[in-house]
């Protein structure tokens, strides 16, 4: 199977990508968070191949991506008050509601749940792709499972290419990770599943009357996670990772003492940090050995360019990563949760 690459601009390739959709193929897509791996949402046949082509466990769900809020009401069988005034204040956005399914949803789908993940994307060129198909798209990241999601077509391409026909190319994710993934089905309480973009903080603002928690999967590492493919490894990149966080000059010296003591070992270390630290630590670390993250407590540049740091060694001859963590707040939460999965749990504070 040959894979192409399309840059969309004009109606006619929205059209074949439409048509790739609704005849039960997959097509993958950009957000503006990571790249979709999309199919028809109503065709559990057309949904069965994206578990295929990722080598994704059949009980993660997919999550239903819409053109416009209206399409909500078509996949869900009641949208709560809650769920609504979240869409209508954060769609399109970086913002997945979980809300009970219609019954025309495959159970495919929703890995036999009742409830159904559903995310408007505030990219133009996939609600104009998910308009011009008709249907809800069901997509995840569109890598192969347990891989960093990708934040290009390239990236996409590098998974994917003979599995899929089409990619979509709309250039570089602008947020870099995934969408936040809110349970709406409790009267009275919200629950963060995975941390996003949309921060807790946000949430509690928009309904201070509204109890909104974290899943306690998020924080204690023995806790079941209430979300399934919460559970599941991700993100990881092919050399194993050590997470060191701590403020600046401790982080600095710590990744100073375990680079050398690596490279005195006969390994060949990389570095992924900020700016401030690679600039500390340039006399030891070849440039090449380097990813630079943005200035220290930058988020959103870390997170923008955090999936293509895990991914950049993946070629060359590195032994192992090292990385600068970040404090677990607001978007930082969402950071270190991915940082916590791609390194397998080995976090280091200083």
């Amino acid at each position: 199977m040959d894979t192409e690459i399309l840059r969309p601009t004009a109606p006619a390739d929205f059209e074949r990508a439409a048509d790739f959709i609704r005849s039960g193929a997959l097509v993958a897509f950009p957000t503006e968070t990571v790249y979709g791996l999309g199919a028809n949402g109503l065709d559990a046949a057309a949904c069965a191949r994206i578990y295929e082509a990722k080598g994704r466990p059949s009980d993660n769900p997919l999550i239903l991506h819409i053109a416009d809020l209206a399409m909500a009401d078509t996949v869900a069988a009641a949208v709560p008050p809650t769920a609504a005034h979240l869409l209508t204040a954060f769609a399109p956005g970086p913002l997945t509601v979980i809300l009970p399914k219609a019954a025309h949803i495959p159970d495919i789908v929703t890995g036999g749940l009742p409830t159904v993940g559903v995310r408007c994307p505030d990219h133009a060129a996939a609600r104009r792709f998910i308009r011009t198909a008709g249907v809800p798209v069901a997509a995840p990241s569109a890598n192969t499972s347990g891989r960093p999601s990708p934040t290009t077509a390239a990236m996409v391409y590098e998974d994917m290419a003979g599995r899929i026909l089409l990619i979509l190319d709309g250039g570089s994710c602008r947020l870099g990770v995934e969408s936040t993934i809110v349970d709406c089905t409790e009267e009275g309480a919200l629950t963060i599943l995975r941390p996003g973009a949309v921060t807790r903080e946000m949430i509690a603002m928009e309904l201070p009357h509204v109890i909104v928690r974290m899943d306690n999967a998020l924080t204690a590492e023995d806790e079941v996670p209430r979300a399934p493919g919460m559970k599941y490894t991700h993100y990881a990149p092919r050399a194993p990772l050590t997470v060191y966080v701590g403020a600046g000059a401790a982080v600095e010296n710590a990744l100073r003492d375990e680079f050398l003591r690596r490279r005195a070992a006969g390994e060949s270390p990389a570095l992924i940090a900020s700016n401030e630290t690679l600039t500390a630590l340039r006399a030891i670390v070849p440039a090449e050995h380097t990813y630079h993250c943005g200035a220290r407590g930058n988020h959103s540049a870390f997170a923008a360019c955090l999936y293509d740091a895990l991914r950049r060694f993946d070629d060359l001859p590195v032994t192992s990563l090292l990385a600068e963590g970040t404090g677990a707040v607001g978007l930082g939460l969402a950071i270190m949760n991915r940082l916590r999965k791609a390194s397998g749990g080995d976090i280091i504070y200083v």
